[in-house]
């Protein structure tokens, strides 16, 4: 435990942001010190391994519809949680009071939940040799840009997102609000293995929803933008133009009859797929048996043009970090190679029962890109051709943080996107994951 000290010491001076400082109610030294208090209680009572992630986090969000302020909301919230183990069985517990009395109560009742569990042989932190090194955890993502947006500013610029909007066509006739918001946390994670590493993070976006009418149709559509720096959103007003647009698209839709034919999706949608794709090669569906993609690395599961990278390290990027929830560290790595699966995304849970190792995705896939072919659609043959695609605008690659598949810069429904874990789970236990973004 002394060694445990000293390495919080030297990690607390050298990881400090010095950006972040001041911008929480809890320093880093402190939330290192509430992980370091719960490690060393829980050893002291008897835990044979022992992990806690501390974490907190503050937001605003502003929607205004048609015009007028809809709701103004500030949400500010802490956590810690904690994991232990007596041998094999495991106990969980968290708590949003950071006193002395309520870390070691809550230490307590994760041990008293350990003794009343069964034993599962694969139950246990990640292994040590797996951990982010100091090189990882120096790596620097660029994860953090605090957006100091007074509420006027936020109501200002939500409107203008409405407003050009409406101000498409004449037929954009409703509006389901737009939102502007900013989020921004940070956490530690540690455990009794050594390991104890955090950062700040940052995530604000600009969102609206519009419908269209004309005669006895009505369609909805919408638009948005995130980012971990606030200069890197598009503009409000080409927010609400973009979604205005695409409302208006919808009007007109009809069927077609029954036909066999190649199918163009748009990005949002193709994303939707490729996320029942993650699920099926994730740990849970796997050792469950509930896949479709049953033993399918190395098998041919898409057409051969299609390759998918994961990389975690893109600085900026919404999915990035430099160890997932365990404190595994990530890497840059081939998904799928010219439509063969090269890789599943496991956590350590699931690795074992699958008898393999995790691949530093406990928490779930870090920043998905689906490579572009370099091929031109005009130039495929005419008989493949259904309708023209209109262009849009950014580029394809394909982002994945907790739970959507996204697009550069769509998402669909994103009241809340600033307080929910969304990466495809992982499905291996139940975990806490505090206030991480």
């Amino acid at each position: 435990m002394q060694r445990l000290r000293t390495s919080i010491t030297e990690m607390t001076t050298e990881l400090r942001n010095p950006v972040a400082a001041g911008v929480f109610a809890h320093g880093d030294a402190q939330l290192h010190r509430l992980a370091a208090d719960v490690i060393e209680h829980a050893r002291e009572h008897g835990a044979s391994a022992c992990e806690t992630e501390v974490s907190e986090g503050f937001g605003q969000t502003v929607t205004v519809r048609r015009g007028s302020v809809e709701t103004i909301e500030y949400n500010r919230d802490k956590s810690i949680g904690v994991t232990v183990y007596l041998g094999q069985r495991r106990g969980h517990a968290s708590t949003s009071d950071f006193s002395p009395q309520a870390l070691r109560a809550a230490t307590d009742a994760a041990l008293s939940i350990a003794k009343f569990t069964a034993e599962d042989p694969y139950a246990g932190l990640a292994d040590a040799d797996l951990l982010a090194r100091d090189d990882d955890i120096r790596r620097d993502l660029d994860l953090f840009h605090p957006w100091t947006l007074p509420v006027e500013r936020a109501i200002e610029l939500a409107r203008s997102c409405e407003d050009a909007a409406f101000a498409v066509d004449r037929r954009i006739t409703n509006s389901e609000g737009a939102t502007v918001s900013t989020q921004q946390s940070h956490f530690i994670y540690a455990n009794s293995l050594g390991f104890m590493a955090g950062y700040p993070g940052s995530r604000h976006w600009i969102s609206c929803a519009v419908i269209a009418g004309e005669d006895e149709q009505m369609q909805r559509d919408d638009w948005y933008s995130a980012a971990r720096d606030p200069d890197d959103l598009e503009a409000a007003a080409q927010i609400g133009r973009a979604a205005g647009e695409r409302a208006l698209r919808r009007l007109g839709a009809r069927k077609i009859a029954t036909v066999q034919t190649p199918v163009l999706f748009e990005a949002p949608v193709a994303a939707s797929l490729l996320g029942h794709f993650v699920s099926a090669v994730s740990g849970g569906a796997l050792y469950r048996k509930s896949s479709f993609l049953l033993d399918s690395l190395g098998q041919q599961a898409f057409a051969p043009r299609v390759q998918i990278v994961e990389d975690p390290l893109i600085p900026k990027g919404l999915a990035s970090g430099t160890f997932d929830d365990e404190g595994v560290a990530t890497r840059r790595r081939n998904v799928v190679e010219d439509g063969v699966v090269r890789g599943y995304f496991l956590g350590s849970y699931a690795a074992r029962k699958l008898g393999m190792r995790s691949t530093g995705n406990a928490g779930g896939n870090h920043n998905l890109m689906l490579a572009d072919t370099g091929e031109n659609l005009p130039a495929r043959p005419a008989r493949h051709r259904t309708a023209r695609p209109r262009r849009q605008s950014g580029d394809r690659r394909l982002f994945a943080r907790r739970g959507r598949i996204l697009d550069r810069e769509r998402r669909r429904r994103l009241s809340g996107a600033g307080n929910h874990d969304c990466r495809q789970p992982e499905a291996d236990v139940p975990r806490h994951r505090g206030g991480r973004q």
